[in-house]
């Protein structure tokens, strides 16, 4: 069965946990989606304390430190930081005039996402497949996604501080322009390596890809606002003009230094 009961349960959790974005449209994707990615690494640790092994409490924990990181980060932000919220007046939706069809088309969409997300690690607990090597090994490329994704948060934050009208190019973002972007995918390609050997059938893989294709498309969209974004506010500066064409845009070493023309990237 590709959907038993407790995978119904902790997609119930996240509809629960995200449905904040009512409150705040952007929250659906923003707060709704760190917390609720943390709430259902709690909810499986709770669902299958008899079935948890080492690797897939390490995984459990992981996810809940990742959201409540994610989560608290963009919390802080959004309501202690007023440079944030004055650059970002016109360029996120406050949702004021979002029909409510279309808002909960959001929800129920992020909260399925949220839940395929994590399904690597929950089909390793209901098919009782206890942990392997790939358990371990995604559990440290999981590790390694956080790390890398907070240190671009905590570098950007340090350097706006410094210079808050110039774009950031140093640390990490001298490797790829959005780091923080690419932290996810590291973190979230771990969560994929985890399953191997206990993911079963076409079923269980088709939900466990689609979690993982949707986010990595999630990151490629969210690189392109930026880029936009970016462009809008500093495509004038020779110096960053030169950076867009010698740093890529997310992944390392792969020369591809824009994705603003691919109008498909749209989440």
């Amino acid at each position: 069965m590709v959907f038993p009961m407790n995978f119904a349960l902790l997609f119930a959790a996240a509809m629960l946990i995200s449905s904040i974005g009512f409150k705040n449209y952007v929250w659906f994707i923003s707060l709704g989606y760190g917390f609720s990615i943390a709430g259902e690494g709690l909810l499986m640790m709770l669902l299958y304390g008899q079935e948890l092994t080492p690797g897939t409490m390490i995984c459990c924990i992981l996810f809940i430190v990742y959201g409540c990181r994610l989560g608290g980060y963009l919390a802080f932000r959004e309501f202690t930081s007023n440079s944030y919220k004055k650059n970002m007046t016109g360029e996120i939706k406050d949702g004021k005039f979002v029909p409510m069809g279309v808002k909960i088309a959001i929800w129920v969409t992020c909260a399925l996402l949220y839940v395929t997300q994590i399904s690597a690690v929950f089909y390793r607990l209901h098919n009782s497949s206890g942990s392997n090597t790939w358990t371990y090994v995604g559990a440290v490329i999981m590790l390694f996604g956080i790390i890398l994704e907070s240190a671009a948060d905590f570098q950007k934050n340090a350097a706006k501080k410094v210079n808050p009208r110039r774009f950031v190019d140093t640390g990490l973002y001298r490797i790829v322009r959005c780091p923080n972007y690419l932290g996810e995918m590291i973190f979230w390609t771990g969560v994929l390596i985890s399953g191997i050997g206990a993911i079963s059938g076409i079923g269980q893989w088709a939900v466990v890809l689609t979690g993982y294709a949707g986010i990595i498309f999630v990151m490629f969209s969210g690189a392109r606002r930026l880029e936009i974004r970016q462009n809008k506010n500093y495509g004038n500066d020779p110096e960053y003009q030169k950076y867009v064409k010698t740093v890529p845009i997310l992944v390392p070493f792969i020369p591809l230094y824009s994705v603003e023309k691919h109008k498909w990237l749209v989440a």
